[in-house]
């Protein structure tokens, strides 16, 4: 195993174990990236909206699996929702990520 398969292969056991605990998607992209296509049943907040609405995600009571594009926007947003007491993680791009998913 080498060290690439290492970290992505941990990142997609973290996301499985996630999901197993009845984590919900919360897609950070842009509206319009969001109008393009995205993962079945996500919640959509985009980013720069996350401060003002994060009492919505708390209320979901779930884990959050946060996504993006390429996981830059997803990894501030589950940070944010950490520091928030909500137990979120990276899941990446959302393309990949429903692709893990499938």
């Amino acid at each position: 195993m080498g060290f690439l398969d290492f970290i992505f292969g941990t990142k997609k056991r973290q996301v499985e174990s996630y999901i197993k605990n009845g984590a919900v998607i919360l897609d950070v992209r842009s509206q319009r990236e969001w109008n393009d296509g995205h993962i079945e049943n996500a919640i959509h907040i985009p980013l720069d909206e996350l401060n003002n609405r994060v009492d919505e995600v708390k209320k979901l009571n779930k884990p959050v699996i946060a996504c993006c594009a390429s996981g830059v926007r997803s990894a501030k947003a589950a940070k944010f929702l950490n520091l928030h007491n909500i137990d979120a993680t990276n899941g990446g791009g959302w393309v990949s990520l429903k692709k893990s998913l499938s």
